[in-house]
């Protein structure tokens, strides 16, 4: 079964979500089972477990988890008959009112995974009566703390001699970690108490708990020092204390975490140096301190960490320069440095971080000229050296940057000529802004260049040298090549045309007009073997020029109401753009019968295609790819013109893919260019059904929010393998709703054909990923235009969960 088979997706759902092990003459279990699933799979959405459940005396394990359920679990006189009852899982349902006293009785019970519902009252003491209890889950719920805090919680858990897991973050508990926690069994192993409002120290206890791999009590209030203790959990490999208030410095002892991982400590008092030792920890991937009080330079051995991914120290007190030794991170994908006091020249060893995509240096006081040797770094996307005091000019070489998404030079002392090939075409002024002797195009709001004054004089000399003594012949000669350069002048004005939006092409490819019959031929008639797709105004072949170049083909049906305005708005978008993200035009063909486009071919077809193919699959991580290909795509239309270009169509087959999986977003047909007053147009023209931005439909206002709520939309569609028409989503029922129902956890939502059978750990990390994707998809839907968020965010967090997800699962 597909998860596109909506109306076996119920059933599935249930029938794997109660797992009974029942002898089959028991046929009180079988009814109070069949109950619970009448009353789910019988079009009731918000359904209640029914009373005679209690008498299932064989039910050994209940997941009955994402279902909608609503209102108080039966009380625990009508459930006295569970004695067998081994796994629990009601999570991501609407269970309100306190957490019955029967799961407490049950003596074989391991499992316990109640999160994301809506129980209030106290935390149980009573938890403590499960001897056998190893995962506790509680997570995301109203649960407070008693009188006496959170002591007696953890003195009860205490009789939890095999517990390995304590969930309970998202919790108002409102209390303080007692001295207790270090009472706990040595077996726990991973303890999540974030968003808690948990004030107070961290008891020097925590320190006994010495098979801990994970400890993660952020966003929190805690305070003090860090305990030196910590220095003992020699098995951690995830530790986040991020977003509290905890002072003084980073104890020496957290040199001790050879396995460590993944540490959070940004956000909060720290200060001091940051310890030499860490750089003596090879298993360290991700490293955030930033936004803390940290001073001093950042120590030599630090850059040993050849395997280190990415690394935050930004908003600290650093000092010092930056090392040639910094090429010795061989790994790293992200630096964040901006906000500090670093000095110096940028070393030019940095050339050697062939991975690096991110580097964050604004805000410092870095001097000398951008290495030339910039132009090397490959994978270079986001480049922020704003607010320093660089000089000498702009490095030409960066023009090499082929996926060089965002540039801010910003605020120094740059001189000269700003490049104009390669992503520099992308830019806007604000990349240059506060660099007052730079001189380029008049968009970007800079002085044209002017030609050296000792090129003007020659200039003079060489023609008065000629026309006195050779006065007639001059003439002559002048007035034929004057006709000689109109003719060329005239030759050049056509073909350069398109000249700026066909860059990247191939060399093979030029521009010329193509008659109909040429298109015919390339298309062998327009056959139907040829045909790529059918779109509102036009159908796209495949076609191929005697030459070999595959392009595809473009033909406006001009019998439909509103093709001739398609094919005029998309000449216009397309002439005024140029991006490695976006569908390129090769040529064009028209009379007054016949209109067509000549486009790059895409020979993997469009992302709708790769998505709902049954031999093919995309993995995690050409997902998240071609999501950031895409909104790069948009950022680009939004914010690297004076006019926003609006593209009002973005879905998954309006997005292709070329031979190395980069996506390049086509079909500007019904775009809308805003003209610089407006942030938004009025319009006729509808999108698709289902991608729809709600303004867009109710009062046909087009802006660029509305292609995030889209591009929102499609990022649900691209992870849980379903389409927003689905029959599944009728009534009240939205792909967004859905969603939204389900988050964070997404384990029941997320397209099965991104998880492994034999991986675990892998699909863990993608799960959280998953999570964190679907979060974004839903600020980008939010219901008013101006609360979603704009595409250099999206861009900024899809890297961030990609670069984590890909931490995560090298972890493994």
């Amino acid at each position: 079964m597909g998860r596109n088979d909506p109306d076996l997706f119920v059933p599935y759902l249930i029938l794997f979500s109660v797992i009974v092990a029942a002898a089959a003459n028991i046929s009180r279990d079988q009814d109070a089972l069949l109950s619970v699933k009448a009353h789910i799979i019988n079009d009731n959405p918000s359904s209640r477990i029914p009373r005679d459940l209690g008498n299932s005396t064989k039910l050994k394990l209940l997941y009955l988890g994402f279902n909608n359920l609503i209102g108080n679990l039966p009380s625990s006189k009508n459930l006295i008959g569970l004695p067998n009852l081994k796994a629990v899982s009601l999570g991501l349902n609407n269970f309100s009112g306190s957490i019955p006293s029967f799961f407490f009785n049950a003596s074989k019970l391991y499992h316990l995974e109640l999160g994301y519902n809506s129980f209030s009252g106290l935390i149980p003491e009573a938890l403590g009566n499960l001897r056998n209890l190893k995962r506790l889950g509680l997570l995301h719920n109203y649960l407070k703390s008693s009188t006496s805090g959170l002591m007696s919680f953890f003195s009860a858990l205490v009789n939890c001699k095999s517990l390995k897991v304590i969930g309970l973050s998202e919790n108002p508990l409102d209390g303080v970690l007692p001295s207790s926690i270090g009472n706990l069994s040595v077996s726990v192993e991973e303890i999540y108490m974030y968003k808690c409002n948990i004030h107070g120290r961290i008891p020097k206890e925590i320190g006994n708990l010495i098979n801990l791999t994970t400890l993660s009590l952020g966003y929190n209030n805690l305070s003090g020092s860090l305990p030196i203790t910590l220095g003992r959990l020699k098995k951690l490999q995830g530790l986040d204390l991020q977003n509290n208030k905890f002072e003084g410095p980073i104890p020496q002892e957290f040199c001790h975490f050879f396995r460590l991982y993944v540490v959070y400590l940004n956000r909060n008092k720290l200060s001091g140096s940051i310890p030499s030792c860490l750089g003596d920890l090879n298993s360290l991937r991700i490293l955030s301190l930033s936004s803390n009080e940290l001073t001093s330079v950042i120590p030599s051995t630090f850059w040993n960490l050849q395997d280190i991914l990415g690394f935050d120290f930004s908003s600290n007190s650093l000092n010092g320069s930056l090392p040639l030794e910094i090429g010795n991170l061989k790994a790293v994908v992200d630096i964040y440095l901006s906000r500090n006091n670093l000095s110096g020249n940028i070393p030019s060893t940095i050339v050697g971080l062939k991975n690096l995509q991110h580097l964050s240096l604004e805000h410092n006081k870095l001097q000398g000229p951008i290495p030339e040797s910039f132009g090397e770094l490959v994978s270079l996307e986001f480049l922020d050296l704003s607010n320093n005091d660089l000089s000498g000019v702009i490095p030409a070489s960066l023009e090499k940057l082929l996926y060089l998404k965002s540039l801010n030079l910003s605020f120094n002392k740059l001189v000269g000529e700003i490049p104009r090939g390669g992503a520099f075409a992308n830019f806007s002024a604000e990349s240059f802004i506060g660099n007052d002797l730079l001189c380029g195009s008049p968009y970007l709001h800079v002085p044209l260049c002017k030609s050296s004054p000792n090129k003007k004089s020659r200039k003079k000399v060489i023609l008065l040298g000629v026309v006195l003594p050779l006065s007639t012949v001059f003439i002559v000669t002048v007035i034929l090549a004057l006709t000689f350069g109109l003719i060329t002048r005239c030759r050049k004005r056509r073909s350069t045309e398109v000249s700026h939006i066909k860059a990247d092409m191939s060399p093979q490819v030029m521009w010329r007009r193509y008659s109909p019959d040429e298109l015919l031929r390339a298309t062998d008639q327009f056959s139907e073997e040829n045909l790529i797709g059918i779109g509102s105004y036009g159908s796209v072949y495949k076609g191929r020029f005697p030459d070999g170049i595959e392009v595809a083909i473009k033909v406006f049906h001009l019998q439909r109401e509103g093709a001739l305005n398609s094919f005029d708005a998309e000449c216009e978008i397309l002439k005024a753009i140029r991006h490695r993200n976006l569908v390129k035009i090769i040529s064009s063909c028209t009379n007054h019968n016949f209109k067509g486009l000549v486009l790059e071919y895409m020979p993997n077809g469009s992302l709708e295609d790769c998505l709902y193919a049954s031999n093919f699959n995309l993995d995690i991580f050409q997902r998240l790819g071609i999501m950031i290909d895409v909104a790069s795509a948009l950022e680009y239309l939004h914010f690297g013109h004076s006019n926003p270009i609006v593209h009002c169509d973005v879905k998954p087959s309006n997005v292709l893919l070329d031979d190395n999986m980069v996506a390049h977003l086509s079909d500007f047909g019904i775009a809308k260019l805003l003209s610089e007053e407006d942030s938004m147009k009025q319009t006729r023209t509808l999108a698709t059904i289902g991608y729809m931005a709600p303004e867009y439909g109710r009062e046909g206002q087009v802006s660029i929010k509305g292609d995030v709520y889209s591009y929102g939309i499609m990022l649900m569609e691209v992870f849980t393998g379903m389409k927003p028409t689905n029959e599944f989503f009728t009534g009240e029922m939205s792909i967004k709703r859905w969603v939204n129902d389900s988050l964070p956890a997404v384990i029941d939502i997320m397209d099965a054909n991104l998880l492994s059978e034999d991986e675990e750990h892998a699909n863990v990390a993608k799960q959280s990923c998953a999570s964190s994707v679907l979060s974004l998809a839903m600020e980008c839907t939010s219901e008013s235009p101006e609360n979603r968020v704009n595409t250099k965010e999206i861009i900024s967090r899809l890297i961030k969960i990609r670069d984590l997800l890909f931490a995560n699962i090298e972890m493994v």
